[in-house]
């Protein structure tokens, strides 16, 4: 595919490792009536990678690997938007100084983005340390692609998506097809070029009939009647397609959280089935 890769903006981010963080109440009561302490949001979560299953750990909202943020939250806006997924990242400070990672997801709310470290890596990391992040993608363009808008896509990771032309339209690899009626918290938010929107899990029927205790931490996920154009909406006909982030959720409204990566209003993305569309696999990360 043709795109303006070379006039994309080059800059270096820094951030630093977030720690671990619960909720103001310590216990969160799920959809089920279940009260629940589990481990969330932030930190080096050392067991926990894209390619792994986004229900298998005991825990809520979990953000696979190294969870990094920068701590003035107007840098960090920036930082959160800049970053895109694929793109490298370095340890710039503490022990594992030197170390390479990639960016994997991006997550709302907490604004928080998740890098990819190998095991042993992780292992020498602490809370605090410096990351740097080589940012490129925002305002990355597919030519003559129509109405398909590119988000939060390193253009290296692009073109290793296996997507390609027929006709007017593109095809999308992807390991699971979602529909728009499960979509929950981030709906509606214009803060597309970051963060994520939640898949709801707590119809069996549907979960059943579309496959979503499958859905992998990593997974290219399309999002069915779902258009991100200008923010989260439902429009019927419209395809949407992103990245599962962070685990799943026993909370209303929540669920594994997809960052957004291609959207189209009218449908020029064809969703082509395939069993190992993963960051893990597509950038041989594991």
């Amino acid at each position: 595919m043709d795109t303006n890769r070379s006039r994309l903006v080059v800059q270096n981010l820094i951030g630093q490792i977030a720690p671990p963080l619960l909720s103001s109440s310590l216990y969160d009561v799920g959809a089920d009536g279940v009260p629940r302490v589990l481990p969330s949001v932030g930190g080096v979560t050392l067991n926990v990678r894209v390619g792994d299953s986004a229900f298998v750990f005991e825990s809520d909202h979990i953000e696979p690997a190294v969870s990094v943020r920068h701590a003035d939250d107007r840098i960090n806006t920036a930082f959160c938007t800049f970053a895109c997924i694929g793109n490298v990242a370095t340890v710039i400070g503490g022990e594992a100084k030197g170390e390479r990672g990639v960016v994997t997801g991006k997550h709302g709310g907490v604004e928080h983005v998740m890098i990819d470290f190998s095991e042993k890596v992780m292992e020498r990391m602490q809370i605090g340390d410096a990351i740097g992040v080589r940012a490129v993608g925002v305002g990355l363009h597919i030519e003559e692609a129509g109405d398909v808008k590119v988000f939060n896509c390193d253009p290296d990771l692009l073109e290793r998506l296996g997507i390609e032309r027929t006709g007017e339209r593109l095809r999308v690899p992807v390991a699971c097809r979602v529909p728009a009626h499960v979509m929950g918290s981030g709906l509606g938010r214009q803060t597309v070029a970051r963060g994520d929107y939640d898949i709801q899990c707590f119809d069996a029927p549907t979960v059943r009939e579309f496959g979503l205790d499958r859905l992998r931490l990593g997974d290219l996920v399309a999002i069915d009647d779902a258009d991100n154009s200008f923010g989260r909406v439902y429009r019927g006909g419209a395809v949407t397609v992103g990245i599962v982030a962070h685990g799943a959720s026993q909370l209303a409204g929540h669920g594994p959280g997809v960052t957004t990566l291609l959207t189209s209003a009218c449908g020029a993305i064809e969703p082509v089935i395939e069993p190992n569309a993963n960051l893990a696999t597509i950038l041989s990360l594991r």
